[in-house]
């Protein structure tokens, strides 16, 4: 978890909340340590300094006269709620800090979009919500279909746990909800190195694969990933379809090669993410810890920790950044994390987790958004949140999403 020295600001329209701490947290750093807290994992370290973070939130009193009615009714909501329960006892902490990662959200995805876009002095309009709460939209789970080398398919969310399926020598085990293990003992037959298997992840749907030698694979939701039942052979290749975040076991002597449709990733043994769906622009793959070198056709980059290597389809080579590695990763953390990001690139993620069609009716909203938000919960409250810009509406017909101006 990455700490520093300083004050946080998250503001728009003269709304100005700081979290005044001599060690702060970005939003993204705080929500996964309190998931850790509420799961009674955290380090007294760590809850120690979730109480500090908890003592020295306020909000700062900086209302311009000029701001807009619609503006101080929803600043002076949150600074209610916030005032509210920022003055309870550690008892009720979790109720605290759900009121504050919530103003934090509705800043962020609310008013900062305007922000981002860099329209400071255009008024905010809370519109009333076309969202309406009628037969819940509810959040994607652990579902996965497995494809054998001999073609039959086990769904996996309907076997119970141990061994699905037997392979020579090796076993696949549903080892617990959401996860399947290949087991490689040693004595398989030749035939199984040939052996291909291919897990399937539906939208609204996730899972977690261990692979024979160790490397674990988290599938997000409308992918795809081909492997050997084992790894023989010079390499380790498998192929994915869609996002994946690979930590690959270590292997000197046999490479491990993620496949996609445009590009390679060479690694020996590391940490990464690959995002390559089709109906995306750009292949990304973002390197946590170790290094990777991507390929695609004769270019070639080598991607050190922190950076994203992107393999644009319409052109030839591989740009390299810098990025947020939490916002990469906020899928498999169960999070959605937008940065400046458009409603195009928001309604995909949303269409593939909650299995939803999503339509656009008159003129593309053009505004930008930002914000943090639980993927376990209700469509409804994302879309409502999203409404507060007054940028975009929703209509919910259905599993269809309407998008409106």
């Amino acid at each position: 978890m990455c700490v520093r020295q300083g004050i946080l600001t998250l503001y728009s329209k003269g709304v100005i909340i700081r979290l005044l701490l001599t060690t702060i947290m970005t939003p993204e750093e705080y929500i996964l340590l309190y998931e850790k807290y509420q799961q009674g994992q955290c380090s007294p370290e760590e809850e120690k300094l979730l109480m500090a973070f908890q003592d020295n939130f306020h909000l700062q009193d900086d209302e311009p006269p000029e701001m807009p009615a619609a503006d101080k009714e929803l600043r002076g909501r949150i600074y209610s709620r916030i005032v509210e329960t920022t003055t309870k006892k550690k008892k009720v902490f979790r109720l605290t800090w759900r009121w504050a990662a919530a103003a934090i959200f509705i800043l962020m995805a609310g008013l900062c979009g305007l922000l981002l876009n860099k329209q400071p002095d255009k008024p905010v309009k809370i519109a009333k919500s076309h969202v309406i709460n009628g037969t819940p939209i509810k959040p994607g789970g652990h579902m996965a279909t497995l494809t054998l080398a001999d073609g039959s398919t086990i769904a996996l969310e309907d076997a119970a746990n141990g061994v699905v399926a037997q392979t020579g020598g090796t076993a696949v085990t549903k080892t617990g909800k959401g996860a399947i293990a290949y087991s490689d003992k040693g004595d398989h037959a030749a035939a199984d190195q040939h052996s291909l298997n291919t897990i399937n992840i539906p939208r609204g749907g996730q899972y977690t694969v261990t692979l024979s030698d160790g490397t674990k694979v988290w599938l997000n939701s409308e992918s795809s990933l081909t492997y050997p039942v084992v790894f023989g052979g010079a390499e380790r290749r498998v192929i994915l379809k869609g996002e994946a975040y690979f930590e690959v076991s270590k292997n000197e002597r046999q490479p491990f090669i993620a496949q996609t449709e445009h590009a390679d990733v060479h690694v020996l043994g590391t940490h990464f993410n690959i995002d390559a769906y089709k109906d995306e622009k750009t292949e990304k793959v973002t390197l946590l810890e170790g290094s990777v070198r991507l390929s695609t056709g004769s270019a070639k980059a080598l991607l050190t920790p922190g950076e994203q290597g992107i393999v644009a389809l319409s052109q030839a080579g591989i740009d390299k950044k810098k990025v947020n590695v939490n916002q990469v990763m906020a899928w498999k953390n169960g999070y959605f994390i937008f940065r400046e990001s458009t409603i195009q690139d928001i309604m995909r993620q949303i269409g593939r987790w909650y299995d939803v069609e999503v339509v656009y009716e008159g003129n593309i909203p053009k505004g930008t958004f930002g914000g943090t938000y639980s993927r376990n919960k209700d469509i409804h409250e994302l879309l409502k949140g999203l409404e507060l810009t007054g940028l975009v509406h929703f209509k919910i017909e259905g599993r269809r999403i309407i998008v409106m101006t």
